[in-house]
């Protein structure tokens, strides 16, 4: 359900600080919310900066969040973090730059606002990079853990009514940036290389 749109008004400052806080605004399921931040980006920003956060906010993309402020003042940097860093497996953090480059090439060929995948096209994203297995179920098992791990962060929206199917969200763009992306190709060409490396001593022991 959305929220019902309204001009923002001074009142909602506090509204659209606590819906920050609990996570990414979306604009196409806080509408209401996502109206009064960007009438209250300003004071949004002041707000949060004496907590050492900074707002970022992607009107092309529809999507909000915050983050911790960079910052080289050595008092400031060893203020408490409210927004915590996550540590990401191997296979969690490949399965973020996989589905990054795959609506890197849905966007340059498809108008649709919204990528939709299926778990079976993530298996199948996922299999070439996962060591050699004969023990399907296991490695169906390993894909689901990393799913359901990429849906807690908020990367991926399951469908409702729709069994085993997810929405990557654009909020992705934001943490896989362009530089990463542009590395993926030889970081995984160096991956393989290795996992075919270990494969082969394995062969030979």
């Amino acid at each position: 359900m959305t929220d019902t749109a309204t001009s923002p008004t001074t009142t909602d400052l506090s509204t659209v600080v606590i819906n920050l806080m609990r996570g990414p605004v979306y604009r196409d399921s806080h509408e209401r919310t996502w109206n009064c931040l960007l009438g209250l980006r300003p004071q949004v920003a002041d707000y949060v900066k004496i907590m050492n956060l900074e707002v970022f906010v992607d009107e092309a993309e529809g999507y909000a969040f915050l983050r911790s402020r960079p910052t080289d003042d050595l008092e400031e940097s060893e203020l408490p973090r409210l927004v915590a860093r996550h540590r990401l497996s191997y296979h969690v953090s490949l399965l973020l730059a996989l589905l990054r480059k795959r609506l890197a090439e849905f966007d340059a060929s498809s108008s649709d606002p919204r990528l939709v995948v299926t778990r079976d096209q993530i298996i199948d994203m996922l299999r070439v990079y996962l060591p050699d297995s004969t023990n399907e179920a296991r490695i169906v098992d390993t894909v689901d853990t990393n799913i359901n791990r990429v849906v807690d962060l908020g990367f991926l929206r399951r469908m409702q009514g729709q069994e085993n199917v997810y929405e990557v969200r654009r909020i992705i763009k934001a943490f896989v940036d362009g530089q990463w992306l542009a590395d993926l190709d030889r970081r995984l060409d160096e991956y393989l290389e290795e996992l075919a490396r270990v494969d082969r001593i394995e062969g030979d022991g």
